[in-house]
């Protein structure tokens, strides 16, 4: 285990003996590239808002053109993703040890998809393992987990969720698995990351080492 791993709430179980993986993807699979500081002055949102949520207040005819705009945004941004450092590899390797692996982001299911092509991983993951916003309500909401868990047929404390950002973790601590934090320097949001790796090689490299 990486010396700035950090045990934590969902008890004892081994890094290594978890089996089932849930990831987001921008910013832990791939380089973030995206600018929603940007993106919110070219939809007309205030910087403190969060964008999904802005969307989903507004009446249909007002969010339609809005989120057309960011459909093809994101598109264009997929199209050019790059992996983040291991992460193809990290991926490779938990297949390889027969371990399941989902995808859980606030971005569409097409931009997904087109994700994991851009940056070669589309082949390990089923279609019905991509999980975006249209198939489950957003994260920090764990209910994008709970579809995984629930296809897997697996508790929650056997799986668990690696992302880059607090909604990441608060997502995997609202349904109960294990939460992984890596690609965000330090602690940033204390208590909530049970291991916390530099990058996804470090993760890698403490799969092995346990």
């Amino acid at each position: 285990m990486s010396p700035d791993a950090t045990p934590g709430n969902p008890g004892p179980t081994p890094l290594r003996a978890i089996r089932h993986w849930i990831f987001d993807m921008d910013g832990t699979l791939t380089v973030a590239v995206h600018d929603f500081q940007a993106i919110k002055a070219a939809l007309g949102i205030a910087p403190h808002e969060d964008i999904l949520q802005h969307l989903a207040s507004l009446p249909t005819a007002d969010a339609a053109p809005k989120r057309a705009w960011l459909f093809e945004h994101e598109q264009a941004l997929a199209q050019q993703a790059s992996a983040a450092p291991g992460a193809v590899e990290l991926l490779r390797a938990l297949q390889a040890q027969d371990c399941l692996l989902g995808i859980l982001t606030r971005n569409d299911h097409a931009s997904a998809k087109r994700t994991l092509q851009a940056i070669g991983v589309a082949d390990l993951f089923d279609d019905v393992h991509i999980i975006g916003r249209d198939e489950a309500e957003p994260k920090p909401s764990p209910a994008g987990i709970h579809q995984h868990l629930r296809r897997w047929g697996v508790a929650a404390g056997r799986a668990a969720m690696v992302g880059d950002h607090r909604m990441d973790l608060a997502a995997g601590r609202a349904a109960g698995t294990h939460t992984v934090l890596v690609n965000t320097p330090g602690d940033p949001w204390p208590g909530m990351a049970d291991w916390r790796f530099d990058d996804c090689r470090a993760l890698q490299a403490a799969l092995g080492d346990e």
